[in-house]
């Protein structure tokens, strides 16, 4: 009779929905450089859900009136778990100021559940609409409020990170919303489809007052079509004055295409950050 219960109360027990991630009681709960909280966003603009993990400042709870910069990574599945840390450890050695860090992800690299082929891209290979347009909307309207009316980040040092493709959204991001966000870090982009450009580079520049910043990083091993695209940004675009935002080519010595993030983080952090960074230690 009790193995009889037992098995009904199995199950019962799969037969529950699964609970929502928290972490709170999940197993990140262990990974004190990741901790902070998930939440999945079921977004409008693109009609699927998206999964936000976020994570806090070490200190976050400690100062319950201080207010963070909030740096917002594309591709989060795999470039939050690895630049999370990676901002703690920049505060660390560096004095770089913490952050709320936000990773958007998809929830796998399966297709049909990973879409950056089409919303970081504005046009897609056969000449159609991509969806970046979308996407940027789902920041705008959706994510970007989500996170701010619940954490105490600063909306005027948001920073924007992306990788490859995503590297390409961040350039088109700034240029469609050049106040959206303090930072855009662009790092190896991937160039458009029909121009075979960076975002932007084909047409005029958009005069402005240098606020903020628009960085484009490149590994000196990266994809020969890929560098030298990002070495024709930095020729004619890199280091002018006069545009919507300060601009700046960052090489990469050594780097690859996608192994050498971390680095690219680290130098367009400190560039954006360069005036309140702290001594380490102190």
């Amino acid at each position: 009779m009790r193995l009889v219960f037992k098995i009904i109360g199995l199950l019962i027990f799969a037969a529950l929905p699964a609970p929502a991630f928290s972490q709170a009681t999940g197993p990140l709960t262990f990974l004190p450089a990741l901790a902070g909280d998930y939440f999945p966003l079921d977004s409008q603009a693109l009609g699927r859900r998206m999964h936000v993990f976020v994570r806090l400042p070490e200190r976050y709870a400690e100062e319950p009136d201080k207010t963070y910069p909030v740096v917002y990574l594309l591709d989060g599945d795999s470039l939050f778990p690895m630049l999370a840390p990676q901002h703690l450890f920049l505060n660390y050695d560096e004095g770089l100021p913490d952050a709320v860090i936000v990773g958007i992800a998809y929830g796998g690299f399966a297709p049909g559940v990973n879409m950056r082929h089409v919303d970081f891209r504005p046009v897609l290979d056969d000449g159609s609409p991509g969806g970046s347009a979308k996407f940027l909307q789902f920041l705008e309207t959706e994510l970007l409020p989500r996170v701010e009316g619940q954490w105490r980040a600063n909306p005027d040092r948001r920073v924007l990170f992306g990788q490859s493709r995503g590297g390409s959204f961040a350039i088109y991001a700034a240029y469609e919303r050049p106040r959206l966000f303090h930072g855009f870090v662009a790092s190896n982009p991937g160039r458009e489809a029909d121009t075979r450009l960076l975002y932007g580079m084909n047409g005029p520049q958009p005069p402005g007052n240098g606020e903020g910043w628009l960085i484009v990083t490149s590994g000196s091993r990266d994809r020969d079509y890929l560098r030298g695209t990002a070495l024709q940004w930095e020729r004619e675009i890199a280091g002018r004055t006069g545009l919507q935002w300060q601009t700046a080519f960052i090489d990469i010595s050594g780097g690859t295409h996608a192994a050498s993030a971390p680095f690219a983080y680290r130098a367009a952090m400190l560039r954006i950050f360069e005036n309140m960074l702290s001594v380490p230690g102190q």
